[in-house]
């Protein structure tokens, strides 16, 4: 993939940046997405370093980059307007790349890797409240006046909810999926695959989704499909939960993923184990999922303040 960026890099380290990028997708399981992120984070680095030291750079003098070439590249991201969150992903990137090259080219990477990550104050998943999750819902559906289309997205934002689906996940599923049954097995991100127990609810939901779509149904087609028969679109779902937020007077955090949070913390709230959790959401490490303890215990806290008589 060629950019105005890319033309600033030797064709060496254009050929060792687009190697590492497909074993990153053939070996690691990449999502097409964390590729892109990934290409233009270091194209951004490799093409800052071209103007650093004054011309286009080849594999050897990648090498040769020192803490203060690091300290540069990140003061000048900085000076962007690029935020410590964005720039931490952008070194993570960069330090990624660099262990590869450095295995390949037999030179030690240690100006990079030792470069220090920005801190920053890691967001907290937003959830919605319980009572908030099922009018968003049952408010979803009176966003189309297609009875097909309006089954059709509730039956997704179900699944997001009832099954803690990531929305690429619920939209991946397809003919040979239905009807659903009592267990889905979901291959997440990294190609990561995980069991999730489906909920009567979602399953009556897709179930009168698939009778009222004028589409056929077939194994191999999406199960969700488009006015036209196609693939359905994320951002048709986004704009269906945007409308249901705006007239329940949600606040924007209220997304499709939100639900996603709002089915572990719920599921925290209500005794659930923290390791059977990270394995329903196919979270890679156990950190990950500690998060839904904050919210938890923020939760628990503001009921705390509101409701104890000293407060």
């Amino acid at each position: 993939m060629t950019t105005p960026a890319t033309t600033l890099i030797s064709p060496a380290c254009r050929d060792a940046l687009e190697q590492w990028l497909a074993g990153l997708a053939a070996l690691q399981g990449a999502a097409e997405n964390t590729v892109t992120a990934y290409r233009g984070d270091v194209v951004e680095f490799l093409a800052f370093m071209t103007h650093h030291f004054g011309g286009p750079q080849g594999l050897g003098a990648l090498a040769k980059i020192s803490t203060g070439d690091m300290r540069a590249w990140m003061a000048a991201t900085r000076a962007t307007g690029t935020g410590a969150r964005s720039l931490a992903r952008k070194l993570s990137a960069v330090k990624s790349f660099y262990t590869w090259l450095a295995e390949r080219q037999g030179f030690e990477p240690t100006a990079v890797l030792s470069a220090r990550s920005p801190k920053f104050q890691k967001k907290l998943p937003r959830p919605l409240a319980e009572d908030a999750a099922r009018a968003v819902i049952e408010t979803v559906e009176f966003q189309s006046t297609t009875d097909w289309i309006a089954a059709r997205d509730v039956a997704v934002v179900t699944l997001l909810y009832g099954c803690g689906l990531r929305i690429s996940e619920a939209l991946g599923l397809t003919g040979a999926d239905a009807p659903l049954p009592a267990v889905l097995r979901i291959t997440g991100k990294g190609g990561k695959e995980r069991i999730v127990p489906v909920l009567p609810a979602a399953r009556a939901a897709v179930d009168r989704y698939l009778r009222l779509c004028p589409h056929p149904q077939e194994r191999a087609a999406p199960l969700f499909r488009g006015v036209r028969g196609g693939a359905l679109n994320a951002r048709l779902i986004r704009s269906a939960m945007a409308q249901a937020r705006a007239q329940l007077g949600l606040p924007a955090s209220a997304t499709p993923h939100a639900l996603r949070h709002s089915f572990a913390t719920h599921l925290l709230e209500a005794g659930g184990d923290l390791r059977a959790i990270q394995e329903l959401l196919g979270h890679a490490s156990l950190s990950t999922t500690q998060a839904y303890t904050a919210v938890d215990t923020a939760h628990l806290m503001d009921v705390y303040n509101r409701a104890h008589p000293k407060a």
